[in-house]
């Protein structure tokens, strides 16, 4: 096959679904390879495909926190690495200013090199969520810290596999020697191996599109999907018009974002300046998670079936004043910017564009544990509407993409009881177009443990917009087994006892147009 300047329309659809295929066979081998709950039930995790220069080329359809991220954590390794880079080689990054979310997402990045072994030709990286990594609170997950150390262990570039040999001690010991060091290293440890194999297949899958199609037409065709994307998102801008929005959170900070519409570049400026400044809680984002969460939005613009990449983001300027709660400064802690800000970033977006009403806004973050158990899962709550269309019951919104464990899994790994799970009715925002309901979960504990909450929108209503009324704000509230009920922040940290409930009422999305 030979490489032209211009792409041919059937060889880029399939170049297209070749890559998204290498990136979901790789999700596959995560899944079937990982031993937590958290990765294999939750799917808690993503993959994805990137050219020489660390650029995204293509993803599973995963998380989409991680997948706009990622390529800052690959190019972060290139600029760090550089060429000490060598064949077999494995590298793990959680760094939240390197390119990293929050430190529970741990990145295993391996480089593809050609058939000689001299030159990089790709990079193939896995992120999945770390049931916990050390920290303050069981589940790494702690609604109080103040500090990224508070929050657990951090690995920056740190070589995971040296020319095929896996380095378990090395892991094992930065793992343990902390002043808040991961309660289950081997769990860790098994993750880590299920994503060095995730991304071993990756590497298998490109080598084979190399062998079949040759190495110049790969990379040419890399280069076209990402130039399809950004004629994709630049047809989107076409039709918006400029908007600004402020979002307050339940903290009292807020995000404030004006987009500005290029009509003759076909290209958009978002602008963040005006959003509060870094916070001593645990609620900024990395510059990198705000980065996704544009890239999110404008992505579900395109009506058009491309794979989230780098050239999504060509046509987009990004304004992040450095200090701001969107581009905090190191040590500031990070852990609720990577779950609960990126909502409040999609939804500014959304309605700084006017497209659509507030979800729920938040992933409702449970963690609970002790020294032998750590589980974290997001609770599901209601999307909101827009034009032409109402908001869905019970879904997990925008930011995330896992699903919540099996019952059966859950009560079997843990000692827990699903006392019930329903939709919370007319929790959703009435309007022309109704916003979706939120739901009610109710988890009993059947041995002391501690459990946590980190959430938003327990104040603030997830907003209407056109004349639609706001979601309904969530609950978190404990029900003590003598019967006795106590209310809950939006972030807390609770003893639980033998036979006592923890119930989390999520919110609903926001309506659209008046009723």
């Amino acid at each position: 096959m030979s490489t032209t300047s211009q792409p041919d329309p059937v060889r880029l659809e399939i170049f297209k679904n070749l890559f998204q295929f290498n990136a979901e066979q790789m999700g596959i081998v995560l899944q079937n390879t990982a031993a937590s709950v958290n990765i294999k039930e939750r799917l808690d995790f993503s993959c994805a495909i990137f050219d020489a220069s660390g650029l995204l080329v293509a993803n599973a359809p995963h998380i989409p926190v991680h997948l706009g991220s990622m390529s800052e954590s690959v190019r972060s390794l290139i600029n760090d690495k550089g060429d000490t880079i060598k064949a077999g080689n494995v590298y793990l990054s959680n760094n939240p200013y390197n390119g990293g979310t929050h430190l529970p997402d741990v990145t295993a990045i391996t480089p593809v090199f050609d058939t000689n072994e001299k030159q990089i030709i790709f990079y193939v990286a896995s992120r999945g969520h770390q049931s916990d990594i050390g920290g303050i609170t069981p589940g790494s997950m702690p609604p109080h810290s103040t500090t990224v150390e508070e929050e657990g262990i951090l690995f920056d570039n740190f070589l995971l596999v040296e020319q095929g040999n896996f380095r378990e001690i090395e892991t094992k010991q930065l793992l343990l020697n902390h002043i808040y060091p991961a309660r289950n290293p081997n769990q860790n440890i098994a993750d880590f191996k299920a994503q060095i194999a995730a991304n071993e297949r990756g590497v298998i899958e490109l080598n084979k599109m190399v062998l079949q199609y040759g190495l110049e037409t790969v990379k040419a065709y890399m280069k076209f999907v990402q130039d399809n994307a950004e004629e994709a998102v630049r047809k989107a801008i076409d039709v918006l018009k400029d908007g600004a929005f402020i979002y307050e959170m339940d903290n009292h900070a807020k995000i404030q974002v004006k987009v500005t519409i290029n009509r003759i570049n076909r290209s958009a400026v978002i602008d963040f300046t005006g959003t509060s400044w870094q916070l001593n809680s645990n609620f900024n984002a990395p510059k990198a998670v705000t980065q996704a969460a544009v890239l999110y939005v404008f992505r579900t613009l395109v009506d058009d079936n491309i794979p989230l990449n780098a050239g999504c983001l060509k046509p987009l300027e990004i304004i992040i004043p450095e200090g701001c709660m969107l581009n905090p400064i190191y040590p500031a802690a990070v852990v609720a910017g990577n779950v609960e800000t990126s909502q409040t970033i999609v939804d500014a977006l959304y309605g700084a564009l006017g497209v659509m009403a507030a979800s729920q806004g938040t992933m409702n973050n449970f963690t609970f544990g002790n020294e032998k158990y750590q589980y974290y899962e997001t609770i599901c709550g209601g999307s909101g509407a827009g034009i032409n269309f109402d908001g869905t019951d019970g879904v997990h919104t925008h930011m995330t993409n896992s699903r919540l464990t099996d019952p059966e899994i859950l009560e079997t790994r843990y000692p827990v009881q699903i006392e019930s799970f329903c939709l919370r009715a007319d929790s959703g925002g009435k309007g022309e177009y109704s916003g979706g309901n939120g739901v009610i979960r109710r988890i009993k504990f059947l041995e002391p443990m501690t459990a946590n909450i980190l959430s938003n929108h327990r104040l603030i209503h997830p907003f209407g917009l056109n004349g639609g009324e706001g979601g309904k704000v969530g609950r978190n509230w404990i029900k003590r087994r003598n019967g006795t009920e106590e209310y809950l922040d939006s972030t807390a940290t609770v003893e639980m006892q033998t036979g006592d409930v923890f119930v989390i009422e999520t919110p609903g999305g926001g309506g659209f147009g008046k009723s």
